[in-house]
């Protein structure tokens, strides 16, 4: 959070701006790399390895399509292409 603050990196939902003081500094932090395919010695770097997303982005990162989950990128695309619809 220090580095990202406390927005989703998918669809930019702040949840203090949307529901006021009870949603300051609230968010969920998603592993970019799952943890099951981290091996027991490795070392999480906030940085490279974590990254701010609301519940909602949280969910479909975890959700496979093809045998294969989105990435970051591919959903805020989508989310993008989605809204321009």
């Amino acid at each position: 959070m220090n580095h990202y603050g406390a927005r989703c990196q998918v669809c930019d939902l702040n949840f203090e701006n949307k529901y006021g003081k009870v949603g300051k500094d609230f968010i969920h932090v998603h592993h970019i790399i799952p943890l099951h395919q981290l091996q027991q010695d490795y070392i999480v770097d906030p940085k490279q390895d974590l990254i701010p997303v609301c519940p909602n982005c949280h969910a479909m990162l975890h959700c496979k399509e093809n045998g294969r989950y989105l990435s970051i990128a591919q959903l805020r695309k989508r989310i993008l292409n989605h809204n321009r619809a």
